[in-house]
């Protein structure tokens, strides 16, 4: 059956990746039709893709909820590997998140991740937020770019990593170090913790470093996904000064 891609930037998104392997681009009909949604209905067939229009009742049925904008592709599911598959070198950038449980969280951090080069995006198989139509928007197409890792233990995992010369580092509001005061220029792996929850003290043991983002306002803690583009935003910024 593969899986729904709804929203018209997913759906560009996943065209542009997958073209015509897609099962198919299903367009809203009837009345005066958008021109975003005829560019897309477009760009679909000259990517190679089937496209069937159909009824915004039909749209809303195959969506099951999700906001459709008027389109939705089905499209083959996402590749996931395990830790095995992850090659580590020195640019390594991977983002792993202990337990983060909102679609709409995951998603935006998988945007920030491919828009600043993580190599892999990292969750436990447990407790985590499914990839799911609500994910796959959030993310807004990013999720067709990602490498994704999904791990039976995030700890061990994170073990794994160390021992191959990653740097961990784990996003803690109350950790010792400044973000902007680590060498973040090597492999680098850094682990976003689930709102209200933080870090578990399992895999805070398994950080090598607990970073804080400095905050000089009346809120003390960000959202995980703006705080993940952030230290993602500080390891691009140090490799972009560091010689290759």
């Amino acid at each position: 059956m593969g899986r729904l891609v709804s929203g018209l930037q997913p759906v560009r998104e996943a065209i542009r990746v997958h073209g015509s392997a897609l099962e198919c681009v299903y367009v809203e009909t009837g009345g005066a039709q958008s021109p975003q949604l005829e560019a897309v209905a477009r760009f679909a067939a000259d990517q190679g893709a089937r496209v069937e229009r159909v009824s915004r009742a039909d749209l809303d049925r195959m969506a099951h909820g999700a906001r459709h904008q008027g389109v939705i592709a089905r499209a083959r599911e996402l590749v996931v590997h395990t830790i095995d598959a992850l090659t580590v070198d020195k640019s390594t950038l991977v983002v792993a998140l202990d337990e983060l449980e909102d679609p709409q969280n995951f998603g935006a951090v998988i945007r920030s991740a491919v828009a600043l080069g993580a190599t892999a995006i990292m969750w436990p198989e447990h407790r985590s937020a499914p990839l799911s139509p609500a994910t796959f928007r959030a993310s807004a197409g990013a999720v067709e770019h990602a490498q994704l890792y999904r791990v039976r233990n995030l700890v061990s995992a994170l073990a794994d990593l160390r021992a191959a010369g990653v740097l961990v580092i784990g996003l803690d509001a109350a950790g010792d170090t400044p973000i902007g005061t680590a060498d973040l220029s090597g492999p680098v792996a850094i682990v976003i913790g689930a709102e209200g929850k933080g870090l578990r003290k399992t895999v805070k043991r398994e950080c090598d470093l607990l970073v804080r983002l400095p905050m000089s306002g009346a809120i003390s803690s960000l959202n995980a996904s703006v705080a993940g583009a952030i230290a993602l935003y500080e390891v691009v910024r140090q490799r972009a000064l560091t010689p290759s």
